[in-house]
C-alpha cells in the first residue's frame, strides 16, 4: 500500500517563503553569456541527424532515410522558426534573443549556418550517399545516360502517367506571375516564341502525387531510377509546342505557416482556427531554394515577384528538396535497412490464461505498469486499454487527451465505440496541434457525432499533456486506471518514438486525473495534486523546489544528484536552478535530443554538470525527471520539455513513478545514456557537439537502443523460462 503522506511533497502548494528567499539575488551571482543560442543549438541537432547519413557503418537505406530527415526538420525550422523570427522583426515585436542578440543579428546567423548545412547535405548526397547506393546495386541516373531503348520506355511512362497530369502556367502580360506554394517543387521554363521571337516565362508545378523517383527499365545493372523532375524537363517540349525551349531550372519556395490565433474568451476556436489554416496557405515566402545553375535573369524574376531577399535565396546542387528519398524505402532491399525489431508485449500484459473479461485491468491491479515504447508494444498495452475499457461493460466512463494521432487511429475509433456503447465519454483534442490542426478539427467532428463530449481545453493554453482515465465499477465501487504517458496517442509514431507510459490503479492519481479533467473541461481550479506536478500553475515551481532540495543537501552532505532527459532545455530559470545546485557539488546528467541552452563544464558555473544526446533509429523523445532525495528517490514522467511554452503556456503533467522496479529501470537506463562506453553526442563549454561513436582501439561504442530492446527480448525470455 502506497503512503500518500509520504508521496506529497508539496510541490503544488502555493508560495513558498523560505523557497523564494533562498534565490534572492542569486541571478546577479551568475556570469552574464551563461546561455547558448538556442537557434544555433536547433541546428546543431540537425546537424547531428546530417551525421548519421554521413556515416558509412549505417546501413545505406537508413542513411539516406536521415537525409529525408534531416531536410524535412530543415524544412519545418524555416517554417516555424525563421519565419516567426521574422514576423516579430517586421512587426516590430522582437526581442534580444536568450543570449541577448539583436533580432536581426541572429536571423543573419541562423541563415548563414542553416545554408552551410544545406550545402554540407547535399555534398552528403552526392559524393557518400548516392555513391553507396550505387555500390549496392541502386543507381539514380540521369536522362543523358540512359539508352535509347530506356529513354523510349520512359516515353511511354511519360505519356501514361505524368503529361496528364501536368499544368503549365505561362507568365506575359495576360497572365500574371503565378501562386507558388510552400514545399512545391516547380520547373522554371524560359521559351521563345517562334512566331513572334520573343522570350516568356513559364511555371511548371512537378506534380507531388507522383513518384519522385521513377524506376527504369532494369537488365542485368541493378535497380535504376530517375527523378520526376529530370524526366519531366526532357519532355518540355510537347508542353510547349511551336516554341524554342531556351533553359529551365528547378526551384522550390518555404513559406510561413506558423500558425498565430489570438483567442479570447467569446470566440469560436475552430473557425478561428480554420480561417487562420486557409492564411497559412497563402503565408510569405522566407526561402528560396534554386538549382546551381540557374541564370541571373530567371533568378531576378523569381526574386522580384515572389518579393524575396537575396539572403533567403539558397542556390544549391540538384536535387532540390531530398525528402523525396523516403520513397526508395520502400526497396526490397531489408538487407540494406536496419535489421528488424518487433516491439514485444510487456511482461505484466503478456496472456496468463486467467478466464473472463478485465484482463488488461487485473493485470494494472496488481501494481503500476511501465510500459516503454518503441521495444514494448503501444497496441498491446495502450490500444488495448483503450478498446477493453471501451467493451468492458463494466466501465462507466473514459476521459482522454488527444494531441496527435494517427489517419485511421483505433484509439479515436475506441473512443467512438465506448460511447456508442452508452458509456460517459469525454476527449480534450488539441485542434491547435502544429501541422495536425485540420486532421484534429476532422477527429474532433467524428467524435462529437458519435456522441463523445469534445473540449479543446483552455483559453490561451494548448494541452499538450498525454493522459487516460478510466473509472470502472467493481463489486459496486468505483475504481480509476490511469495512464500517463510521455508520447502521443499515435500508434503509428509509437514504432519510431521512444517513450515511457506508466498505468497505475493507485487511487490517488485517478482522483488527481479526475480533479485535473474537471479543470480541463469545466471551471474547477485545482490547488493541489498528489502525485502529479501540473502546468501552467505548478510544474516550474514544483522543478525548482526539487532542484533547490538537491542543492541544499549536496550543501548539508547529504546524497543528491539529479538526472533530466527532455527534449530542449531551454528555460533560463531551471537553467539557473541548475547552475546554482553545480556550484554546491550536485552531480547533474541532462541528457537531450535537441536543443540545449545551457552550458556544461564551465569553472566555478557547471562544472558537474554533464550533457549527452542520443541520436538514432528510434526518435528519443520521453522525458524522465529524477532527484536523489537524501535517499528517498523521486522520480517523473510526462509530457514536458524544459521550455517557456511547455512550463508556462501548456496544460503539462508528470507523475511521480513509485515502484522500485521501475526506478531501477530508469537509474539503469540514465547509467547506460551517460556511460564512456556508449556511442552518444557530448555537449562542450562552447556549444560545439562532438560525437563519441568508436572506441580508442577503433571498434564502435555500444548502441543504446539496441541494448534496451535486448534488455527488454532478455526479460521476456526469462519470464516464459520461468
Amino acid at each position: 500500500m502506497i503512503d500518500h503522506e509520504i508521496l506529497d511533497t508539496g510541490l503544488g502548494d502555493g508560495d513558498d517563503d523560505d523557497f523564494d528567499a533562498a534565490f534572492e539575488g542569486y541571478d546577479a551571482q551568475l556570469p552574464e553569456g551563461r546561455y547558448l543560442d538556442r537557434e544555433l543549438s536547433w541546428l546543431a541537432f540537425n546537424q547531428r541527424v546530417l551525421e548519421l547519413a554521413e556515416d558509412d557503418s549505417l546501413p545505406v537505406l537508413e542513411r539516406a532515410n536521415f537525409l529525408a530527415i534531416f531536410a524535412s526538420n530543415l524544412d519545418e525550422f524555416f517554417m516555424v522558426r525563421v519565419a516567426g523570427l521574422k514576423r516579430r522583426i517586421v512587426t516590430g515585436l522582437a526581442v534580444p534573443s536568450n543570449i541577448g542578440r539583436a533580432p536581426g543579428e541572429v536571423l543573419a546567423d541562423i541563415s548563414a549556418e542553416a545554408y552551410r548545412l544545406q550545402l554540407r547535405h547535399a555534398e552528403a548526397w552526392q559524393t557518400l550517399v548516392r555513391p553507396a547506393m550505387a555500390e549496392k546495386g541502386i543507381h539514380i541516373v540521369t536522362w543523358d545516360s540512359l539508352p535509347a531503348e530506356d529513354k523510349a520506355q520512359l516515353n511511354d511512362y511519360f505519356q501514361l502517367q505524368i503529361f496528364p497530369v501536368l499544368m503549365p502556367l505561362a507568365v506575359d502580360p495576360a497572365h500574371p506571375f503565378p501562386y507558388i506554394s510552400g514545399l512545391s517543387l516547380n520547373l522554371s521554363v524560359r521559351i521563345r516564341n517562334a512566331r513572334t521571337g520573343r522570350q516568356e516565362f513559364a511555371r511548371l508545378k512537378v506534380p507531388p502525387m507522383l513518384p519522385r523517383f521513377v524506376p527504369v527499365s532494369n537488365g542485368d545493372v541493378g535497380l535504376r531510377f530517375i527523378t520526376l523532375e529530370d524526366l519531366i524537363s526532357n519532355h518540355l517540349d510537347e508542353l510547349f509546342p511551336g516554341m524554342e525551349v531556351l533553359d529551365h531550372h528547378t526551384f522550390r519556395l518555404t513559406r510561413n505557416e506558423d500558425v498565430v490565433i489570438e483567442e479570447d474568451e467569446t470566440e469560436n476556436l475552430i473557425q478561428a482556427l480554420e480561417a487562420e489554416l486557409l492564411r497559412r496557405r497563402f503565408g510569405p515566402p522566407i526561402r528560396l531554394e534554386i538549382t546551381d545553375d540557374m541564370d541571373d535573369v530567371t533568378l531576378s524574376l523569381l526574386v522580384r515577384e515572389l518579393d524575396i531577399t537575396e539572403q533567403e535565396v539558397h542556390r544549391l546542387p540538384g536535387p532540390l528538396d531530398l525528402r523525396g528519398l523516403w520513397d526508395l524505402m520502400h526497396i526490397d532491399r531489408p538487407e540494406l535497412r536496419y535489421p528488424p525489431q518487433v516491439p514485444v508485449t510487456a511482461l505484466a500484459f503478456q496472456p496468463t490464461g486467467r478466464a473472463g473479461e478485465g484482463e488488461v485491468f487485473d493485470a494494472i491491479r496488481e501494481g503500476d505498469v511501465l510500459v516503454h515504447h518503441p521495444y514494448e508494444s503501444f497496441a498491446t498495452s495502450v490500444q488495448v486499454f483503450l478498446e477493453e475499457a471501451a467493451a468492458d461493460p463494466h466501465v462507466l466512463a473514459i476521459k482522454q487527451t488527444l494531441y496527435r494521432t494517427s489517419g485511421d487511429s483505433p484509439i479515436v475509433e475506441a473512443l467512438i465505440n465506448a460511447a456508442e456503447a452508452g458509456k460517459q465519454v469525454l476527449a480534450l483534442v488539441e485542434i491547435k496541434a502544429r501541422f495536425d490542426e485540420e486532421a484534429n478539427i476532422s477527429w474532433a467532428r467524428k467524435l462529437e457525432k458519435a456522441g463523445v463530449h469534445v473540449v479543446y481545453g483552455l483559453v490561451g493554453l494548448k494541452t499538450h499533456c498525454k493522459l487516460a482515465l478510466v473509472i470502472r465499477e467493481e463489486q459496486g465501487v468505483l475504481r480509476h486506471y490511469s495512464h500517463i504517458g510521455t508520447g502521443n496517442y499515435n500508434p503509428k509514431t509509437s514504432r519510431i518514438y521512444e517513450d515511457f507510459g506508466l498505468f497505475t490503479a493507485d487511487d490517488q492519481v485517478g482522483k488527481d486525473l479526475t480533479r485535473l479533467f474537471n479543470e480541463l473541461s469545466g471551471y474547477a481550479i485545482e490547488k493541489k495534486f498528489k502525485r502529479l506536478l501540473v502546468a501552467p500553475l505548478h510544474l516550474r515551481n514544483g522543478l525548482m523546489k526539487l532542484i533547490e532540495k538537491e542543492r541544499r543537501n549536496a550543501l548539508e552532505g547529504k546524497p543528491a544528484r539529479i538526472r533530466i532527459k527532455v527534449n530542449s532545455m531551454v528555460d533560463e530559470q531551471i537553467i539557473d536552478a541548475l547552475y546554482r545546485a553545480s556550484q554546491a557539488g550536485v552531480p547533474i546528467d541532462i541528457w537531450v535530443r535537441g536543443i540545449c541552452s545551457l552550458m556544461p563544464g564551465v569553472p566555478g558555473l557547471s562544472e558537474t554538470i554533464r550533457v549527452r544526446s542520443i541520436v538514432g533509429r528510434y526518435l528519443e523523445h520521453s522525458r524522465i525527471f529524477s532527484f536523489a532525495g537524501d535517499g528517498e528517490q523521486q522520480v517523473y514522467i510526462g509530457s514536458a520539455d524544459m521550455m517557456h511554452r511547455n512550463l508556462d503556456r501548456r496544460v503539462e503533467a508528470l507523475v511521480r513513478v513509485v515502484a522500485p522496479g521501475h526506478l531501477a529501470e530508469f537509474d539503469a537506463l540514465f547509467d547506460l545514456a551517460m556511460s564512456e562506453k556508449t556511442s552518444s553526442w557530448w555537449l562542450e563549454p562552447d556549444g560545439a557537439w562532438v560525437r563519441h561513436a568508436r572506441a580508442a582501439d577503433g571498434k564502435p561504442l555500444r548502441d543504446l537502443q539496441q541494448l534496451a530492446m535486448a534488455e527488454v527480448v532478455r526479460r521476456r525470455r526469462r519470464r516464459i523460462a520461468r
